[in-house]
């Protein structure tokens, strides 16, 4: 019965691509969305793949988890193998081309790491299919993303609780990001793609890396690492935090790339470096995103 849903599911998008693969007003088609969806899901498909691989059953004991806990990342590997498949299928019938996996780098030296990671992906994850619904025109495409983004919401909930043992949750909302900030993200993990893709996908554009030092907390100063802009002695720089759906909290680079962390600050938050104190696009951006996982109890004392 779940393999025939599926089939009907695929079905539905392939019509509804047929008409609608024409480039939108925005100059961005849904099978253009699509492919980048795809693209993130081939990032997590390997990750695990690559990372369960890795790590025996004993691997995870030895790192203090129990059994159940791979058990349980196998299942969300085999999520994100039929978010791949189930993509591909829906592109290909219309069609249209689909993106292939690119050759990746996780940087996984043992189980913890890779659980931390599976974190940063799933958040990602959540960023991009929030960010990139409103690219779609197509209603059937816009249900498929908004039932692959619920379970990426609940797989990162199940990693941050049951593993980490904080909040399943960060706000009341679930924080956006646009397709260059996922793929900048994206790009620290990617070493080489296809030149084929590129076709396939919307314009896209990394910006440089940021990142943040370690000890980083709400309500105290730290230190941003990032290239800046040749106009940067004359230029104000501003930091921005970005959480839920509210605006960004804007914060000055101070000298040496200091800067204060908002207070109240909880959960999953995305930092980027901009050129404007108001506002965080294209035309602003210099650096980032930089994700910072402010954890917190159920008190929500940050850890």
């Amino acid at each position: 019965m779940k393999y025939s849903l599926a089939l009907h599911f695929v079905a539905c998008l392939t019509s509804s691509l047929l008409v609608s693969a024409a480039p939108s007003k925005r100059d961005v088609s849904d099978p253009q969305v699509l492919n980048f969806a795809l693209t993130l899901e081939h990032l997590e498909a390997t990750f695990y793949k690559q990372g369960l691989d890795k790590f025996s059953a004993d691997a995870f004991k030895a790192a203090g988890f129990s059994d159940w806990v791979r058990n349980r990342f196998e299942q969300i590997q085999a999520h994100e193998a039929e978010h791949v498949t189930f993509l591909s299928t829906a592109l290909k019938s219309a069609g249209a081309d689909a993106v292939a996996p690119c050759e990746y780098n996780f940087p996984m030296p043992d189980v913890h790491s890779f659980v931390a990671t599976s974190m940063t992906l799933e958040a990602v994850g959540s960023a991009a299919y929030t960010g990139g619904a409103q690219l779609i025109s197509n209603k059937d495409y816009l249900t498929a993303a908004a039932s692959i983004l619920t379970v990426e919401g609940r797989h990162t909930a199940w990693i941050n609780s049951a593993i980490n043992k904080f909040s399943a949750w960060d706000t009341a909302f679930q924080t956006a990001l646009d397709p260059n900030q996922i793929f900048t993200l994206a790009s620290g993990f990617i070493t080489s793609c296809p030149d084929s893709n590129a076709a396939a996908l919307p314009p896209l554009k990394a910006y440089s890396a940021l990142a943040v030092s370690p000890d980083v907390h709400p309500g105290k100063t730290t230190t941003l690492t990032f290239a800046a802009p040749t106009s940067y002695s004359t230029e104000k720089l501003f930091a921005a935090f970005i959480s839920g759906i509210g605006a960004p909290i804007f914060v000055p680079v101070e000298e040496g790339n200091e800067v204060k962390v908002p207070d109240g600050l909880l959960g999953v938050v995305f930092c980027v470096i901009t050129k404007d104190g108001e506002k965080v696009d294209d035309s602003t951006m210099v650096a980032g995103p930089a994700i910072l996982n402010f954890q917190f109890d159920s008190m929500e004392n940050v850890a």
